[in-house]
């Protein structure tokens, strides 16, 4: 089933996008308002200057006709009464009689001039200088037109940083995704590549840490299914060795021995339905256990410590691991069997020995069981030793010694 939404490159290509618009419009707008501001407040005061010089000079000269260079700037001289006497103009000017009146100068807007008038200091009348309203226009329209063009470029560049860094979150995440994905089919060494970003990296080393945990679990359930099968046809094949030599020749003793096996068979099987719930960790019923090798075991010795710490652990998981060590070494050892319990410091160490020749140099004991039959159920025990914390090792060779550590609480 493929889930809604909306895809990650479309939000983040749309988030920066729209930010980029905004920031734009919030600079752009201000800006193209203060630049035409700027431009009609130069204007009127150049007009004002320029009126003021002129001014100035036909006090001197009142003879004199004022001229710009500028030919787009309308210069005239008028009376008292507000009207048109030299250069060129309207006939009238109101704002030209409202300088005249006032003896101040003065700017503003007539139809679609920009005008500025001032007074000529010897009392003859007044300057008054105009420039048409659409000059200054014009030269806004272009300030607003470089404005345009810088925000669509900043928006551009805005669009391609946003393509950029949608592309850069979603492929990670698109191969994140993958990995996950070949992570449920089955594949336990999926590895996400690295992007340089650093949430995707922390997501992908937890994925590929999972999937390493994973695969070191199913593992280890293959090989315990492995193991256990292996241990649970061992006990069968001996307890129909039992029943079979007791039909053959009927005695008490037989049949007492075909049961042993067959109470022993339904431990094993116990013991591993209560490991297969995983019931969690309770603390190792030691005494119990003991007790229990002490009335099977006849032939081990057994040695434990006084005063050890209390241990966690699976009393059937440490039983099968015993079970196993014990039935190696008398199977395959030699001699006296013993049994210690010896306190190590950070938990107990459970010691079986025997004095046979140990184990072949090069062997993988704990691997693979071999043709011969040597090691049988080792890599059982030292896979239930690592789920209860522990640690199963080959102490000593020869006389061989085995050691399962377990950790205190």
């Amino acid at each position: 089933m493929t889930p809604e939404g909306t895809p990650l490159r479309q939000r983040a290509l749309a988030a920066i996008l729209g930010v980029t618009a905004l920031a734009i419009v919030l600079f752009a707008v201000p800006l193209a308002v203060l630049t035409n501001d700027r431009y009609h407040d130069r204007t009127a005061s150049e007009l004002a200057r320029s009126a003021s010089r002129h001014a100035t000079a036909l006090r001197d000269d009142p003879t004199v006709l004022p001229r710009e260079d500028d030919e787009d700037i309308v210069i005239g001289i008028y009376s008292h009464e507000g009207k048109l006497t030299r250069g060129a103009g309207p006939a009238t000017s109101p704002l030209a009689a409202r300088t005249i009146r006032d003896g101040l100068p003065h700017q503003g807007e007539e139809g679609a001039d920009y005008v500025a008038a001032a007074p000529i200091p010897s009392g003859t009348g007044v300057v008054r200088v105009s420039t048409p309203s659409e000059e200054v226009d014009e030269e806004v329209y272009e300030a607003w037109q470089l404005i345009a063009i810088l925000a669509l470029a900043a928006l551009g560049a805005g669009a391609a940083v946003a393509i950029y860094l949608s592309r850069r979150l979603a492929i990670p995440l698109e191969r994140l995704t993958g990995a996950a994905q070949a992570l449920g089919d089955g594949d336990f060494t999926v590895r996400a590549p690295k992007s340089g970003v650093l949430e995707v990296d922390q997501a992908g080393e937890a994925l590929a840490a999972t999937a390493g945990r994973l695969g070191e679990v199913l593992a280890r359930e293959r090989a315990f299914s492995g193991e256990v099968s292996h241990q649970l046809r061992t006990g069968v094949t001996g307890l129909m060795l039992g029943l079979e030599s007791a039909l053959d020749r009927p005695s008490p003793v037989k049949v007492a021995s075909a049961m042993a096996r067959a109470e022993r068979l339904q431990t094993i099987i116990e013991d591993l339905v209560t490991l297969s719930r995983d019931a969690g960790h309770a603390p190792l019923d030691l005494p119990v256990l003991i007790a229990e090798i002490r009335a099977d075991w006849e032939e081990v010795t057994i040695r434990v410590d006084d005063d050890l710490p209390e241990v966690t652990a699976s009393t059937a998981a440490v039983r099968q691991i015993l079970l196993v060590l014990l039935d190696n070494a008398r199977r395959h050892g030699a001699g006296e069997i013993t049994l210690t319990v010896t306190d190590v410091g950070a938990g107990i160490a459970v010691n079986v020995s025997d004095e046979g020749d140990g184990v072949p140099e090069g062997r993988d004991i704990f691997g693979r069981i071999p043709r011969d039959g040597h090691g049988i159920g080792l890599g059982l025990a030292r896979s239930l030793a690592e789920a209860e914390g522990g640690r199963l090792i080959l102490r000593r060779e020869r006389p061989p010694t085995f050691s399962l550590l377990l950790p205190s609480r």
